[in-house]
């Protein structure tokens, strides 16, 4: 049986899609929320983003920062990248890196808190220290 144009049916080509193009190219925003130790006064947010600026890596080189844009708004560093450019991850080893360095890792902790961003939190571990440190402490 021969085949004819007008009895095959061609899959029909779906059309291009913008908004999925438009995702694919957005700008992607990692942030750190430093408000809680900041506000305490043992994490400083304008060291930590010239930490970061000064240590962000692009192509394996230091002071590469094309396509970054690292912006702080109070106690919350945003950086804003292309797409492709850096993980999510390396935000967190910066981020803990300079917690490591000023001493307060032992402290705080580094938590997820959605798909972008990661907030710094005191460890729950450090008040149940404390608590039996002033129990040993008491004389009855």
């Amino acid at each position: 049986m021969p085949f004819s144009i007008s009895t095959l049916k061609l899959a029909s080509i779906p059309p291009l899609n913008s908004q999925k193009n438009q995702k694919k190219n957005a700008p992607v925003k990692f942030s750190v929320d430093c408000s809680k130790p900041a506000v305490d006064g043992i994490f400083d947010t304008a060291a930590f983003e010239k930490f970061v600026h000064d240590r962000f890596k692009v192509d394996g080189k230091t002071n590469n920062l094309s396509g970054v844009a690292i912006v702080r708004n109070g106690n919350t560093l945003t950086i804003t990248t292309v797409p492709n450019t850096m993980a999510k991850r390396y935000l967190k080893y910066l981020t803990k890196k300079y917690l490591k360095k000023t001493s307060v890792l032992d402290y705080v902790r580094v938590i997820a808190t959605s798909k972008s961003a990661y907030e710094i939190k005191y460890r729950a571990n450090n008040v149940e220290e404390e608590a039996e440190e002033d129990d040993e402490h008491q004389i009855f």
